[in-house]
C-alpha cells in the first residue's frame, strides 16, 4: 500500500471515529425534542468553538402565535463548514434539544439551500457532502399555545451538538445556549428555501428514483440539483438528470445500494436552482411524467465510427509537425531531410527507420497510458512529462544532442547526420515522438479522447496512426523521388547547418532545466545540473580524444561515472514536489475545483476555463496570443466573465478525470460556459487573438 493511500485511509478512519464519538455523545437523535429526561452536563465541550453558535429570537412570544427562533452559526475561519440535516456521504447533521415551557411545541428546523462539496478519493468516485460555508442560520418555529402566560423572554435553555469540518479535519462541537433577542431575521428568512404549495410525486424505476416537482416552466434553472432529506436513499455523488414536462420538473437520481434501510413513503428535500436559491418540496408516491425535454444531466458519450477516428489520428499526427510543441526538435527532422538527398535505397531505408521509430514510440506510450489507467491511475496523454525522472532523462538526451550538433563529439555508429546508417533515423523517430507529443492538436484530441474508451486493439491502432501521421512527411520524401529531388544535395553545408541546429536544441535543454525546477524544486534541479555537467564533461573528453585519433569512449565512463552515481543518490533525496503557486495571470483566475466551477456557473455569468501546463508549448503560445492580452481582460471585465485555470504541470487526478469526461486526453483544453447556464463550448486548441474577446462582447 502506498504512503499516500495509507495516510488517506488513516484520515478517513479517524474522521469516522470522531463522527461516531459525536453520535454517541449527542443527547438525542431526533432533530428537535422537548425537555430531556436526563440533560447532559453543562460543562460538556468537544474542542474549541470552530463554528460558534448563538440562539436568538425574532421577537417576544405572543399567545396563539408562531414564535421564531434562530440558531446562528458563524465559522471562526473561512475553511470551516457545517452540514445540512442530511450531511451526505460523510459528516453529521445538527442535533437539538429545546427546553420549552409546558404546552409549547417546536416545529421542524428550516434550513437554507446547502452547497455541494465533492471530496476526491483516489481510485474511487469521491464523497459528496451537503454543507454550508460562511455564516448561516437555521430557523426553528415554535407554536405558543393560546392562553400562555408570557412575560418577556421565557427561559428557553437549549442544547445543540453538531460537526465542524475543514477539508482535512472534523471536530465535534456542542453548546448550552440561552435565548436572546436580535439577529437579521429578514435575511435569514429570505435564505430559507420556501415550501411549494403543490405536492410533488415520486416513483422508483429500477435503480432510479424519478421525482416530479411542480415548478413553473418560467423558473430559470442555472445549475439544478436535488438535495434529498431522507438518508441512504440516493447516491449523493451520482449525476442527476433533469427534464421539463410543462410546469413539472422531473429529476432522475440513481438510488443508493443502502436504500432498503430507509424505503420512504414520502420523499422531502430541496431543489436548488443555483446561487443559493431553491424551494422545498414534499413528494408522495404517484405517477411522474415520462415525457419531456432534457435540460441538464450527463450526456451519453457517443464514439464516432472507427474510420473517422483513424483519419483524425492520421491528420492529427500530420498537423503535429507544425505545432509549437514540435518546433524544438525540428533540427532533428531537418537533418534527416537533408540526409535523404542521397541515393534512393538509402532514402527509403532511412524513411522506414524513422517511421518505425515514431510509430513504435507512439504505440508504446499509448500502451503504457492504457495500462496505467486500467490499473486505476488517473493519467493522460503526455503523462511522461509529469514525471521528474523522465524529464531528467530528456534533459540529458537534449544536452547530449546539443553537444553533438555543436561538434563537441561525434557518434560514429549512432549518427544523426551520416547517411547509410538507419540507427540514427530510428533514434530520431523515437525521440521525436516521445518529446513532441505533450500537446494535442486539431483532429488529434478527439481521436485520443476516444482511444481512452475503445477496446485495447482499436485504441493501439489509433496511437499507431498518430505516429504514422507524424512520420508521413519523411515517408513521402523517402518514397517519392519528385519530392526528394527538390531537397538540397548533401555537402559541406550540412556541417554548418548542424551547428546552427544546436541553437533550438540548446533552447530545449534550457526549457527542460526550467521544467525540472517546476517539478522537483531548485535543489533537485541543482543536483541534476551537477550530474549533467559531468556527463557533458565526459563527452567533451571523448571529443578531444576523437580529434587526436585515440581510443575515446572509455573516457566517457571514467569521467561521467562519478557524476552519474552522485545523481542516482542525490536526486531522489533532494526531490520535493513543488507546491503549485497561484497561476500568474492578468485575469486573477480561480484555481480549478469542481465546487468552484459549479459556483461560478450558478452565478449566471459567463465562465471561461482553461487547462494548461508549463511543459505545453501550445498552451503557452495560446496564452500569449489570446488569453493574456489587455483587450481580452477588458472584454472579460465588461461582460463579468469568471475565469478558472487548471494547472496540469504535475499530475492532478481531479484535472485528469475532468479532461477525460470532456473527451480530452491532455492539454490544452478551453471551455466557454455561456451566461445563464447551458452546455459548455469546447473551443479550438489553437486560439486566435480575438476569439475570446468576441465571445465576451457577445455576452454583454
Amino acid at each position: 500500500m502506498s504512503h499516500a493511500r495509507m495516510f488517506l485511509n488513516l484520515r478517513l478512519w479517524f474522521a469516522a471515529w470522531l463522527i461516531a464519538l459525536a453520535a454517541m455523545m449527542a443527547v438525542v437523535s431526533a432533530p428537535v425534542l422537548a425537555q430531556p429526561s436526563e440533560p447532559p452536563p453543562a460543562e460538556t465541550r468537544y474542542g474549541d468553538a470552530n463554528i460558534p453558535v448563538q440562539l436568538v429570537a425574532e421577537s417576544l412570544p405572543k399567545p396563539g402565535e408562531e414564535w421564531m427562533l434562530a440558531l446562528r452559526f458563524n465559522p471562526s475561519a473561512p475553511e470551516w463548514h457545517g452540514y445540512w440535516s442530511n450531511p451526505g456521504d460523510a459528516g453529521q447533521g445538527m442535533d437539538l434539544v429545546l427546553n420549552l415551557p409546558p404546552g409549547w411545541e417546536a416545529g421542524k428546523p428550516l434550513y437554507p439551500v446547502p452547497e455541494r462539496m465533492l471530496q476526491e478519493i483516489p481510485d474511487q468516485d469521491g464523497l459528496m457532502n451537503h454543507i454550508y460555508k460562511g455564516e448561516y442560520a437555521v430557523l426553528v418555529p415554535v407554536k405558543v399555545p393560546d392562553g400562555a402566560l408570557v412575560s418577556g423572554l421565557p427561559p428557553v435553555r437549549t442544547y445543540v451538538s453538531y460537526l465542524a469540518c475543514t477539508d482535512r479535519v472534523c471536530v465535534p462541537q456542542d453548546a448550552w445556549l440561552d435565548v436572546g433577542l436580535g439577529g437579521d431575521f429578514s435575511r435569514w428568512r429570505a435564505e430559507i428555501a420556501p415550501l411549494l404549495d403543490a405536492k410533488a410525486s415520486f416513483e422508483v424505476d429500477g435503480e432510479m428514483v424519478r421525482i416530479g416537482i411542480p415548478l413553473p416552466e418560467s423558473v430559470e434553472l442555472n445549475d439544478p440539483h436535488v438535495f434529498i432529506e431522507v438518508t441512504n436513499f440516493v447516491k449523493y455523488n451520482a449525476a442527476q438528470t433533469f427534464m421539463r414536462s410543462g410546469d413539472v420538473l422531473v429529476a432522475e437520481i440513481p438510488l443508493s445500494e443502502y436504500r432498503h434501510e430507509s424505503d420512504p413513503r414520502r420523499v422531502t428535500g430541496i431543489v436548488s436552482f443555483g446561487a443559493g436559491v431553491g424551494v422545498r418540496f414534499e413528494a408522495d408516491t404517484g405517477e411522474v411524467p415520462s415525457d419531456g425535454v432534457m435540460i441538464a444531466g450527463p450526456k451519453e458519450k457517443v464514439i464516432p465510427p472507427l474510420w473517422t477516428l483513424i483519419l483524425g489520428a492520421l491528420l492529427g499526427g500530420l498537423i503535429l509537425n507544425i505545432m509549437p510543441c514540435v518546433f524544438p526538435i525540428l533540427s532533428l527532422k531537418a537533418l534527416s531531410l537533408a540526409r535523404a538527398g542521397g541515393d534512393e535505397a538509402t532514402a527509403k531505408r532511412d524513411a522506414i527507420a524513422y517511421t518505425a521509430g515514431v510509430v513504435i514510440a507512439c504505440v508504446a506510450l499509448g500502451a503504457l497510458l492504457l495500462g496505467l489507467r486500467a490499473a486505476g491511475q488517473q493519467v493522460g496523454w503526455a503523462f511522461q512529462l509529469q514525471e521528474p525522472s523522465v524529464v531528467i532523462v530528456l534533459l540529458v538526451l537534449a544536452a547530449i544532442i546539443t553537444a553533438n550538433f555543436a561538434g563537441i563529439f561525434e557518434l560514429p555508429s549512432f549518427s544523426f547526420t551520416q547517411s547509410g546508417k538507419p540507427a540514427g533515423s530510428f533514434a530520431t523517430g523515437l525521440l521525436a515522438a516521445f518529446a513532441a507529443t505533450p500537446c494535442t492538436g486539431p483532429f488529434m484530441a478527439a481521436a485520443l479522447g476516444a482511444a481512452l474508451l475503445l477496446p485495447v486493439p482499436e485504441a493501439l491502432l489509433l496511437f499507431a496512426m498518430l505516429g504514422l501521421g507524424l512520420a508521413l512527411p519523411f515517408l513521402l520524401v523517402g518514397f517519392v523521388p519528385a519530392l526528394r529531388n527538390r531537397l538540397p544535395k548533401p555537402g559541406a553545408w550540412m556541417e554548418r547547418f548542424r551547428r546552427i541546429m544546436a541553437i533550438p536544441m540548446g533552447l530545449t535543454t534550457l526549457a527542460l532545466i526550467w521544467l525540472t525546477v517546476q517539478l522537483g524544486g531548485r535543489g533537485f534541479a541543482l543536483f541534476a545540473l551537477v550530474m549533467l555537467f559531468g556527463i557533458i564533461l565526459g563527452f567533451w573528453a571523448v571529443g578531444r580524444l576523437q580529434r587526436a585519433g585515440k581510443m575515446a569512449w572509455p573516457a566517457l565512463g571514467l569521467v561521467a561515472a562519478p557524476f552519474v552515481i552522485f545523481g542516482a543518490f542525490a536526486l531522489p533525496y533532494s526531490y520535493a514536489q513543488h507546491a503549485r503557486e497561484a497561476h500568474q495571470s492578468i485575469h486573477n483566475p480561480q484555481q480549478f475545483e469542481r465546487d468552484a466551477l459549479a459556483k461560478a456557473r450558478s452565478s449566471g455569468k459567463p465562465v471561461f476555463v482553461w487547462f494548461t501546463a508549463d511543459w505545453c508549448v501550445s498552451c503557452k503560445l495560446n496564452e500569449a496570443v489570446a488569453i493574456e492580452r489587455e483587450s481580452t481582460r477588458e472584454a472579460f471585465e465588461k461582460a463579468g466573465v469568471i475565469t478558472i485555470v487548471g494547472d496540469w504541470t504535475v499530475r492532478d487526478e481531479k484535472i485528469t478525470k475532468f479532461l477525460t469526461e470532456h473527451g480530452a486526453a491532455g492539454v490544452p483544453l478551453y471551455l466557454w460556459y455561456p451566461a445563464g447556464g447551458g452546455e459548455p463550448e469546447i473551443m479550438p486548441q489553437l486560439l486566435t487573438p480575438d476569439m475570446l474577446s468576441e465571445r465576451a462582447e457577445a455576452a454583454q
